[in-house]
């Protein structure tokens, strides 16, 4: 059964910087577990089929017009109906003036009601991409993540393998360090993960031979990153001379994590490579496909051959 995740409704008022009109309670028991937020102009019409009380709702100058048009019998009705499906909280958007019946309703129904200075729109904007990351499905797992030009470059391996190690290298070459041993990785969207480190351990780095080091003061503010996309998988192993590594780069390698696709790629490790080179040359060559250039494809063609692209797919369990 999948994990439900939930967001307080404090977390949401400190987050947003809404005033509180009205609550029932301590808002940091209350839980939203819903990332959408509602208009509900239908639902003040008398329309309620399909209406989703587990969302936020949030009026604005529609639907405060519609209620001032209103009798006071009228009006009270219509905000009795809405707060008797008992949803999470509803924000009144662009400093309206609350409702007489409005706050009535609230307090009779237990429904925290709040106030922003935001308009509708961009309150929908901020509050659903707030929910999208604090509600999203995650997983942890063993790796280091680092930013690379820009590039999110998630990398795993066996333990031992020399991940940290390159991580501190590229460090210093001026690239930030976003999590080391523990990845908190969160679906954000159907084509996006968004990874970070676990509060208790952010921003220290494990170096067999030395111990733990604390990368923000050892490299400054520069150094660390709190967190970043998930743009490219690179797996280190022992190189393996039985093995074929790919040398071209026409294939399409993906990992797939939550159901999002990655680019992958595999780097054999061995004495004398000089994996932080390696690795920023595979965070600008990424870029530079998803910009929609191919210097293997390129290559061939000027050599007059042909050869044709394979896609692999491999789940995250495989690494």
């Amino acid at each position: 059964m999948a994990e439900v995740y939930k967001v307080s409704l404090k977390a949401l008022i400190d987050e947003m910087k809404l005033e509180v009109i009205y609550t029932p309670g301590d808002p940091s028991q209350i839980f939203i577990y819903n990332n959408d937020i509602n208009r509900p102009a239908l639902q003040l019409t008398g329309f309620y089929e399909y209406f989703n009380t587990g969302k936020l709702q949030s009026c604005g100058n529609t639907e405060f017009a519609y209620l001032k048009g209103l009798s006071h019998e009228e009006r009270a009705a219509s905000m009795d109906k809405l707060f008797s499906y008992k949803f999470p909280a509803l924000i009144i958007c662009q400093n309206h003036d609350v409702l007489p019946e409005m706050l009535d309703a609230a307090k009779k129904y237990c429904v925290p009601l709040l106030r922003t200075e935001l308009g509708s729109s961009e309150f929908l904007a901020r509050g659903i991409a707030y929910l999208n990351v604090e509600l999203a499905q995650r997983i942890t797992r063993h790796g280091v993540l680092i930013e690379i030009y820009g590039e999110g470059v998630l990398i795993v391996g066996e333990s031992g393998v020399g991940k940290s190690e390159t991580a501190i290298e590229l460090v210093k070459r001026g690239h930030r360090l976003v999590a080391d041993d523990a990845v908190e990785i969160k679906k954000v969207s159907a084509i996006s993960l968004v990874g970070s480190s676990p509060e208790n351990i952010r921003h220290f780095i494990e170096l067999r031979g030395i111990g733990i080091v604390n990368v923000r003061r050892l490299y400054g503010m520069g150094s660390i990153k709190t967190t970043e996309r998930i743009d490219l998988v690179v797996k280190l192993e022992p190189w393996d001379p039985d093995r074929f590594y790919d040398r071209m780069g026409v294939d399409s390698e993906y990992t797939s994590i939550l159901g999002v696709k990655v680019p992958s790629i595999t780097i054999p490790v061995k004495p004398g490579r000089n994996l932080a080179v390696i690795l920023e040359v595979a965070a600008m060559n990424n870029r530079e496909k998803k910009m929609g250039y191919n210097a293997a494809q390129e290559l061939l063609g000027n050599l007059g051959l042909e050869m044709e692209a394979s896609e692999t797919v491999s789940n995250w369990q495989d690494f």
